[in-house]
């Protein structure tokens, strides 16, 4: 499905980084380990690599990771690309100061704690994850996202689910995105900021 969405010429979400992320990266240490989770055609992980982030970005369409090879190109940027399943990949431990994670609501409910709990462990202590998706609300305003409610995320969710983490900041909001053709309009969002403890 994410080949199909990713094939051609432009770029399904856009080119351009997330608003929130851009918000929040102050947050990460300069020069940080960051893996960019799901990152599509790349906007947010070549981004962050032009910020001065040492990137990897993952996701399973070879597509997607082609178009974020010729997005770092043309923004003369490095960054490492990784094809892998993210509920069958071997994830690292420890490895990095950040994990960018928006909009990776392809995780039902069944797949949903495995996947936070493989995000949280690939954080170093005192490293920090940036996530931000839709709220269940999302599916009657239809401008992005799986059809889904299941697939949503709550701010009880999410406060439990990185309970054990210091969350430094959790909105819910509705809010106007462009992002492509693919987030497009009145948006029920929510964002996370939360540190892992030590470090």
């Amino acid at each position: 499905m994410w080949d199909q969405r990713f094939a051609g010429e432009a770029y399904f979400y856009g080119t351009q980084p997330n608003l929130f992320l851009t918000q929040q990266a102050h947050r990460i240490r300069p020069g940080g380990r960051v893996l960019a989770v799901a990152d599509g055609e790349g906007r947010n992980g070549v981004w962050l690599a032009s910020q001065g982030f040492d990137v990897v970005a993952v996701d399973s369409s070879q597509a997607g990771l082609a178009k974020t090879r010729r997005l770092a190109g043309e923004r003369n940027v490095c960054l490492k690309t990784l094809e892998a399943d993210l509920l069958d990949w071997d994830w690292p431990v420890g490895g990095f100061d950040a994990v960018v994670a928006i909009f990776i609501q392809f995780a039902g409910p069944d797949d949903r704690s495995g996947l936070f709990e493989n995000i949280k462990q690939a954080v170093k202590p005192g490293g920090v994850v940036l996530m931000q998706g839709y709220r269940p609300e999302q599916v009657a305003l239809g401008t992005g996202g799986p059809p889904d409610p299941e697939h949503l995320y709550t701010e009880p969710m999410l406060r439990e689910a990185f309970g054990d983490f210091d969350i430094e900041h959790l909105e819910a909001h509705d809010s106007d995105i462009r992002e492509g053709v693919g987030h497009a309009g009145r948006s029920a969002l929510i964002d996370l900021v939360a540190r892992k403890p030590g470090g």
